[in-house]
């Protein structure tokens, strides 16, 4: 089996990098500064343990990939670009090679419903970062992560099995799970602050207090939503126990984590960021099923307009944006 990593920023880089130290076949799809950095030096990946240099293989296409038997394919990048790589992927590879994405949201695996025959669901709990050229940095310990997968839209397979086995060896927590899209729900409610992240620059992970109370009412909407379109999440207490307390956040060469993905897009200076699939999922929900959901709206729509101006993390203050809620 080898594994080619579709888009490998942060999430990618250290499931591509992981997956190469423990001697699996690896290829790395990226593009721009980070592609030219991978394909001069290796790709960087900083992990609590030490720094290592890994020569892995890169494209800057899926036609540059010679595709064979035996590939899987994991989308990595934002769902905001999943669409169009799709329709390149599908185009170079066909509609047999496997599918499996390894992205925030819920929607990903719709798309990639439509196109290729065999898709698969995977959970990323992985607090990774991408801001330098050719480096990306996998803060957690003891284990880099989570990600649990299964078949969209429930089930499991051989296939699936040996993926999961795959990457429990290359240091991530991931079995096969039948249920794998109630994960993803219950993460999609707590990737609904990232957006409340790149508005006001304040840390919604654990927050207490007013951005607290915040995002706890992005999670009530979102709960509101799975509730009136019959959409199954597991329990923050069996998500908790399954995925968790398997690894913590940590400092990687004296430093702690920058923030959420979305936050790295902002930085990184993307005009797009992916609340349209997070905050805008709920809200997006909640016309369909008739649940008020003025915060999430609220959320996606100034978050968005700050990325299409190149604007800078901490913009507006919450109060602002509570106003804007209606709160």
């Amino acid at each position: 089996m080898r594994f080619v990593i579709y888009g490998a920023g942060a999430i990618g880089g250290t499931i591509g990098g992981r997956l190469y130290q423990a001697g699996h076949e690896v290829v790395l799809i990226c593009r721009g500064a980070h592609l030219d950095a991978i394909r001069g030096g290796g790709l960087l990946l900083r992990a609590p343990e030490g720094d290592f240099r890994l020569p892995i293989a890169t494209a800057g296409h899926p036609r540059e990939v010679a595709w064979r038997a035996g590939d899987v394919a994991i989308l990595t990048m934002k769902t905001q670009d999943t669409e169009a790589a799709l329709r390149d992927l599908e185009a170079a590879a066909g509609v047999d090679v496997p599918v499996i994405c390894a992205q925030n949201g819920i929607e990903n695996e719709r798309m990639a419903a439509r196109r290729f025959a065999r898709v698969y669901a995977m959970l990323v709990a992985l607090p990774a970062t991408h801001l330098v050229p050719g480096e990306v940095i996998a803060s957690a310990a003891p284990l880099s992560g989570c990600l649990h997968a299964g078949v969209y839209p429930t089930g499991v397979d051989p296939l699936i099995t040996e993926v999961c086995t795959a990457l429990a060896g290359a240091h991530f927590h991931c079995l096969p799970s039948a249920d794998a899209m109630a994960l993803k729900h219950r993460k999609l409610t707590l990737n609904l602050g990232n957006g409340l992240e790149v508005i006001t620059g304040l840390r919604t992970w654990g927050a207490v207090g007013a951005v607290g109370e915040f995002a706890a009412r992005l999670r009530r909407e979102a709960e509101a939503c799975y509730k009136a379109a019959g959409l199954a999440a597991v329990s923050p207490e069996d998500y908790a126990e399954r995925v968790t307390r398997h690894y913590r956040a940590t400092e990687v060469g004296g430093e702690a984590r920058t923030g959420s993905s979305t936050l790295q897009s902002l930085i990184r200076g993307h005009s797009t960021i992916e609340v349209d699939y997070l905050n805008g999922e709920i809200e997006l929900l909640g016309k369909l099923h008739g649940v008020p959901t003025p915060y999430n709206a609220a959320v996606r729509r100034v978050a968005t307009h700050l990325a299409a101006r190149g604007a800078k993390p901490g913009e507006m203050t919450l109060e602002e944006l509570v106003a804007i809620a209606g709160g």
